[in-house]
C-alpha cells in the first residue's frame, strides 16, 4: 500500500525570508514603516512525500508504485508554468529525473520572464533555508521554485509558490487515490516533528490534527 502526503504551509510572510541587518538609517526605517502600511506579501510551500508499505516500509515519493502518475498529475498540476533547467525549457518529469539534490527547477509563466537558478544552487549539506533572501527574490517575481529532496530510500519534493496553487495540486492528486494509494493532505504547521511527520507508521488508522485522508469525492 502507499501512503501519499501533500504538506501544505499557506500565508508564510514573504519578507521573513530576507536577511535584516542592523544599523537601519532612519530613511530604512521610514521604508519599514511605509512598508508596514502595505498588504504583507506573502507565499506558500508544500512538500511532497510518500511511504510505501510492504514487508518493511519504505520512504520517498519515488518509492511509490505510482510515483510516475505523481509527476504526471504535478505536471498536469503546473501545465500553465514552464519548466527552465540549465539554460532550456524542458518537461517536468525529465527534469526531476535529471536534476541534482543541489539544483532547483524554475517554472513561469510565458509573460513572466524565466530568471536564472544559479543563486538558488545549493552547496554540499546546504538546505534552503541559507537560501531565503534568494527565494525570496525568485518568488516575489511569480516564479515557482521545486527542489528535488533527499529521503531515506529515494526523493521528495519541496515546492515554493508566492500564489496559493494548492487547489491545483489538489485535484490531479486526488485522481490517484484507490485502496492501495491513499492520499493525506496536510498542514505542515501543525506537524513540528519527526514523529508527527511519519504519523503513518503509528497511526494511520487515527492520523492526528492537521493531517486529512482524500478520497475521490473528497472537495476543497
Amino acid at each position: 500500500m502507499d501512503i501519499f502526503k501533500l504538506f501544505f504551509e499557506h500565508d508564510l510572510r514573504l519578507d521573513q525570508l530576507r536577511e535584516r541587518k542592523p544599523g537601519n538609517t532612519g530613511a530604512q526605517v521610514t521604508m519599514s514603516i511605509e512598508d508596514f502600511m502595505k498588504p504583507d506579501p506573502t507565499y506558500s510551500k508544500f512538500y511532497i512525500t510518500g511511504t510505501r508499505f510492504s514487508e518493511t516500509p519504505r520512504f520517498g515519493l519515488d518509492t511509490l508504485l505510482k510515483a510516475e502518475m505523481i509527476i504526471q498529475a504535478l505536471s498536469t498540476a503546473l501545465s500553465d508554468y514552464a519548466v527552465y533547467y540549465r539554460g532550456e525549457i524542458t518537461t517536468l518529469d525529465r527534469a526531476i529525473g535529471e536534476t541534482t539534490f543541489e539544483e532547483p527547477l524554475i517554472l513561469g509563466k510565458e509573460d513572466t520572464p524565466i530568471s536564472s537558478a544559479d543563486g538558488l544552487i545549493l552547496e554540499s549539506g546546504m538546505n534552503i533555508n541559507q537560501k531565503k533572501s534568494e527565494l525570496a527574490e525568485v518568488l516575489e517575481k511569480n516564479l515557482l521554485v521545486l527542489y528535488k529532496e533527499k529521503a531515506h530510500h529515494g526523493f521528495d519534493l519541496h515546492l515554493f509558490s508566492k500564489m496559493n496553487i494548492y487547489p491545483a495540486l489538489f485535484y490531479p492528486f486526488r485522481n490517484l487515490t484507490d485502496e492501495e494509494f491513499r492520499f493525506f493532505s496536510i498542514n505542515g504547521k501543525r506537524m513540528r516533528s519527526e514523529r508527527m511527520f511519519y504519523f503513518e507508521t503509528w497511526a494511520l488508522d487515527r492520523p492526528p490534527h492537521g493531517a486529512e485522508e482524500v478520497f475521490r469525492s473528497t472537495e476543497i
